[in-house]
């Protein structure tokens, strides 16, 4: 069988080659996030009181809804008055899969 460069990535990407590493980016979450975002993605109610914030659950369907790129964008840059964090691209893309698992 002949491997057209089409195949090729085909099986390049659904092999793996480029997927994020979700215990990798559960391990950003629990240094950069837990502390506000709680470990399950529930807010921590006395810190969103403090700040006067709403924080939706990060599992809810309004956050699940967002695209990659604007879940990354905003774990980056932040939000509001969440501040964002400083990680590498990479980082960032291990951390978005770890935010798909929360989806409720």
């Amino acid at each position: 069988m002949k491997m057209t460069p089409t195949l090729l990535t085909l099986l390049f990407f659904t092999c793996g080659a480029f997927a994020a590493d979700v215990a990798a980016g559960k391990a950003i979450y629990d240094k950069s996030c837990k502390r506000c975002h709680g470990g399950d993605g529930a807010a921590n109610a006395a810190i969103a009181k403090m700040m006067k914030v709403e924080m939706r659950h990060l599992g809810s369907k309004e956050v699940q809804a967002k695209t990659d790129a604007a879940l990354k964008k905003e774990s980056v840059e932040g939000v509001g008055k969440m501040k964002g964090i400083a990680i590498a691209d990479a980082d960032a893309t291990n951390l978005v899969a770890f935010l798909r698992t929360l989806k409720q």
